[in-house]
């Protein structure tokens, strides 16, 4: 079965479903540490005002204590079979996104008829952007590192670990998507009443790279890939919004007709042959 892996040993101390919550636990605590760390404790600006410092605080820590805590079984398949992981991951993406989309429009719509004023929330500048605004090549760049080190911390880790574990992989998919998605803490801070059109998208990212290391017997490649080239297309508007917007569309259109084809040919039926 794709994604199964041989139970961990039980090392002396926690039990392995002990330190999986110790590591979720810590996964929490560092990346909303720098949300709350620097305005209980101003001498720590210093560190989380360096890029280096807040990378390694936010997702070093978590790699350290999850490779320790749980080790490297759930992430033996992050390279596995990639063209067709690279397919499968496409169809995922492509689908998820197509659903994000439906749920937007209609929360819009909701929002529209409801409580238009919220709307204008949406308009602020998303922080991740401003804070980008000084290097936007740089971080294009450095998007695919971000998406490499989530997908491991978040698929690899805390997803795959069920692997085996669970009697099903929707719960572990839903929740793990559900934690990726909330510790987007600066959505909520940023949009205010109007964040819950912004979560369903990151939520829905998060189970189709779920599906797809599930789906591909553990591949971490394929959801790193397109988690970095998703967030890119946004640094890039920062350099040209038409090109930014451009490359977004292709890609999600890609990975629409890539979703679409898949499906198409995993429900066809042979046409059988009959003889003269």
């Amino acid at each position: 079965m794709p994604g199964q892996f041989p139970p961990l040993p039980t090392p002396g101390g926690l039990g392995p479903v002990a330190r999986y919550a110790v590591g979720v636990a810590v996964v929490v605590l560092a990346i909303t540490s720098q949300y709350f760390v620097p305005p209980l404790w101003p001498a720590s600006r210093a560190v989380y005002g360096s890029l280096p410092g807040a990378f390694a605080l936010v997702y070093g820590v978590p790699v350290l204590a999850l490779a320790f805590l749980i080790g490297p079984a759930p992430l033996r398949g992050w390279r596995h079979d990639l063209p067709r992981s690279t397919v499968v991951g496409l169809s995922w993406f492509g689908a998820m996104i197509a659903l994000a989309l439906v749920v937007t429009v209609g929360l819009l719509v909701a929002y529209a008829a409801f409580a238009p004023g919220a709307l204008k929330l949406l308009t602020r500048e998303n922080p991740a952007l401003r804070a980008a605004a000084g290097d936007p090549w740089f971080f294009v760049g450095f998007s695919f590192v971000v998406g490499a080190f989530e997908e491991t911390i978040f698929r690899g880790w805390i997803f795959g670990f069920w692997s085996g574990r669970s009697a099903t992989w929707l719960t572990p998919a839903l929740l793990s998507s559900a934690l990726f998605a909330g510790l987007h803490l600066y959505y909520g801070t940023t949009y205010g009443v109007a964040a819950p059109v912004i979560f369903p998208q990151l939520f829905l990212l998060g189970f189709a790279f779920a599906a797809t290391y599930r789906s591909t017997g553990g591949n971490l490649v394929v959801p790193a890939a397109l988690h970095g080239a998703f967030d890119a297309t946004s640094y890039l508007t920062l350099v040209s919004v038409t090109a930014g917007t451009d490359l977004h569309w292709l890609l999600v259109g890609a990975a629409a007709l890539t979703a679409l084809v898949y499906h198409l040919s995993r429900t066809a039926r042979p046409t059988g042959r009959t003889s003269a």
